[in-house]
């Protein structure tokens, strides 16, 4: 019979993968701020400007605390998925900013990157 002494590299190693993953699945979740200043700058920027104020009239401030950033991540997903028309707003963001191209990984990296950018955490 085996005693948990004999086990123990494979549990260690069991629970270092498994700890992997998990951070992993944390990492793809949260998005990656990098990629997302590249789909931000390629797409957002024109309607929010490089500094997130906004260049249209009506297009919401993202460096304001009780701002859209404020919200919480799954509310902005929603938003950036399916558009959005602010109050005051001159129009309406499409759905996707218009790019029909942007993946569900793309969302979530350019919100990683508006919250590293403009310091709001949820």
């Amino acid at each position: 019979m085996k005693t948990v002494f004999q086990y123990g590299p494979r549990l260690v190693l069991l629970a270092a993968g498994a700890a992997l993953l998990a951070q992993g699945a944390m990492a793809a979740e949260t998005g990656d701020a990098a990629k997302g200043k590249a789909v931000y700058d390629g797409t957002c920027v024109f309607c929010h400007g490089q500094n997130g104020k906004g260049e249209i009239p009506g297009t919401p401030d993202f460096t304001k605390a009780s701002g859209p950033l404020s919200q919480d991540d799954s509310v902005l997903i929603q938003h950036i998925t399916e558009g959005f028309e602010s109050p005051g707003a001159a129009m309406p963001m499409p759905a996707k900013g218009g790019n029909p191209e942007l993946t569900d990984a793309d969302i979530r990296n350019v919100l990683a990157y508006l919250r590293a950018q403009f310091g709001h955490q949820k």
